[in-house]
This record gives structure tokens, C-alpha cells and sequence, in this order.
């Protein structure tokens, strides 16, 4: 399948690469997800101090890298690590390691990459582009992009406007419009609009939702309403719901398909919920294949956020025939 077109197949979006398999968000993770068969390849962004994208989930550093060892002293009063603090020169001189919890210090999914092994870095935008389009010609097949905007709001409080920063860059390495492999998501409704009508992005757009109202004030359940996807649908191509809001419930025996999709459909708008994870499933699912089928085939998004692309592909490419 072409990730350039919305097909009827789903899309595997390959949520901060193969990161079930490799430190999120590292090329190497990157590159991973693409031989997996990942259809597209998410990006979350946030800025440097020298105001370059670089390609984080967080806006901070220090679950993700070794940052309080290397730079001690470069702590905000909060106690925590902030890449707007830091160079790209800087974050270069960082290595990247598997999540781990600040508080506890200890791997966020202790089953994975060994927190601290082998050495990986934090890439800009810029970098991760150039590999991907590196990728797609040597090996002849395209996999899209997936860039989500991190918190415009805070970076806005800093001085910063992120979004001014990240869409030129996407449109000068070919991302232009929704013929293009490139979804652009963000949770913040008021930034969505302003990426749609400010600052003129032709491509496909993504509202993301949280299960709760957003820090920006972002109305979560407004947004789900028949109301508001209703007027999502006037500046977005999609959402990106939470797994809960498509299957709801506390367990097995009580959970339920919700009507989100059905609902989104109806407004002509792409469903692509997040995150199926092999190592943290839902109370209301039992296995993997079955939320696979539950997401898939009973709720019919279009595709979903895997940490774990290669069995997501699977299921896709047999039908859930496996």
C-alpha cells in the first residue's frame, strides 16, 4: 500500500518508530519500523535552544537521555531537564536510553531495550527527514511521516513558535499537501486552526485527543460530540482518539465499541487511535490479536499507533488471518 494515499487498507503508524523494539524515537528505531513494513513514521517535535525541531516526545530530556549526569547543574528550579535549554551542539553530546521513570529511575517497560546500552542520539527533524527519504529510495518503498507539534502553548510562554518553525521545513523536504505521505497532529484545538487558516498548511491535519480537557484548554469531549467533530471537520482530516475512547470499559466482560468512529466516519474524518502496546494492553482486551480485531475490524479505524509495527503489519497484511 502506498502511504502517499488514504487507502481503504489501515495504516501502521510506527508510534516514535519501533520503539517496543529500540529506544523511542532514535533513527535506529526509525529504521527499524521501516523494514517492519510500517506505513508511516511519527515524529513529535520540540524545540532547541538554538530553535531547531529535534525530534522528542517530551519537552523535557531527562527521561529519555543521560542528561543529569552530563549536565548537572543545567536543572530549571522545577528540577527537571529542558531541550529549549540546550543546543542541538549540546543535545548531540547526550545519549539516548530507553525510558525510564525519574522519580524511580527504573525502565518505564522493563522488558525492552536495556535502559543505558549501546549508544543512540537525539536527531533534529531536518536529520530524521533526510534519513527517511534515504530509506524509501534504497529500499524502494515509501513510508510517510507522522511530525506531531508538542505543546505550542508552552513553547508560545517561552517566546517560541514552534509551528512557524516545523511547516517550512516539511515543505521544503517535499510535504506540501494531502496528496503528500505526511500527517501533521497536535493536541491543541486552538493550534490545529491556527496550522490550518494562520499559517496555511495545505496538508492532512490531525486533531489528537486526550481522555482528559487539555492544559491549553482544549475541550476533549466537546470534540468527540457529534458538535464537534462537526466543526473539526471544517479544518481537520482526522483524529487521534485514546484506545478508551474507541473501547471503552474496565475489563473483558463490560467493555463496548464505542460510536467514535462511526461518528468521525460520518464527518468524512480519519480515525488513527493510540497506543496498541504488546507489553501494556488494555483491562478490556486479552491479547494483542484481539485488540487488533477489536480496533480493526469490529471499531474499522484507519489505522493505529503501534509500538510494535511488525505485528500490527501482520495482522493488516493477513486480514487478521494469523
Amino acid at each position: 500500500m502506498s502511504a502517499a494515499t488514504h487507502a481503504a487498507a489501515p495504516i501502521v503508524i510506527a508510534h516514535r518508530g519501533a520503539s517496543g523494539y529500540l529506544p523511542e524515537h532514535t533513527l535506529e528505531a526509525k529504521a527499524l519500523a521501516h523494514a517492519m513494513g510500517a506505513d508511516f513514521l511519527e515524529q513529535d517535535l520540540v524545540l532547541s535552544k538554538d530553535n531547531v525541531p529535534v525530534v522528542l516526545h517530551d519537552i523535557y530530556i531527562d527521561t529519555v537521555t543521560d542528561v543529569a549526569a552530563r549536565f548537572p547543574e543545567r536543572q530549571r528550579d522545577d528540577g527537571r531537564y529542558y531541550a529549549l535549554d540546550f543546543t542541538v551542539a549540546e543535545l548531540k553530546q547526550l545519549r539516548v536510553t530507553e525510558r525510564i521513570n525519574v522519580k524511580t529511575g527504573k525502565a518505564v517497560f522493563p522488558g525492552r531495550f536495556p535502559a543505558g546500552k549501546s549508544s543512540f542520539q537525539i536527531p533534529t527533524l531536518e536529520e530524521e527527514l533526510e534519513f527517511i527519504a534515504g530509506l524509501n529510495k534504497s529500499t524502494g518503498r515509501t513510508a510517510g511521516i507522522y511530525p506531531e507539534i508538542k505543546q505550542p502553548a508552552w513553547h508560545r510562554k517561552q517566546g517560541r513558535d514552534i509551528s512557524r518553525v516545523v511547516l517550512p521545513i516539511l515543505e521544503r523536504h517535499g510535504y506540501r499537501t494531502k496528496a503528500d505521505a505526511c500527517w501533521v497532529q497536535c493536541f491543541e484545538y486552538d493550534e490545529v486552526k491556527r496550522i490550518r487558516a494562520e499559517l496555511g498548511w495545505k496538508g492532512r491535519l490531525v486533531q489528537l485527543m486526550g481522555t482528559k480537557k487539555g492544559d491549553d484548554g482544549t475541550d476533549f469531549e466537546y470534540l468527540r460530540s457529534t458538535a464537534g467533530l462537526a466543526e473539526l471537520a471544517k479544518v481537520a482530516d482526522g483524529i487521534g482518539p485514546a484506545l478508551a475512547s474507541v473501547i471503552s470499559g474496565k475489563s473483558v466482560a463490560d467493555r463496548k465499541i464505542t460510536t467514535l468512529v462511526k461518528d468521525a466516519h460520518a464527518h468524512k474524518l480519519a480515525v488513527h487511535p493510540y497506543t496498541v502496546r504488546a507489553d501494556e494492553l488494555p483491562k478490556t482486551v486479552a491479547s494483542l490479536g484481539e485488540l487488533h480485531r477489536l480496533l480493526f475490524i469490529e471499531a474499522g479505524v484507519d489505522g493505529v499507533f503501534t509500538d510494535f509495527p511488525d505485528r500490527t503489519a501482520a495482522f493488516v497484511q493477513t486480514g487478521g488471518k494469523l
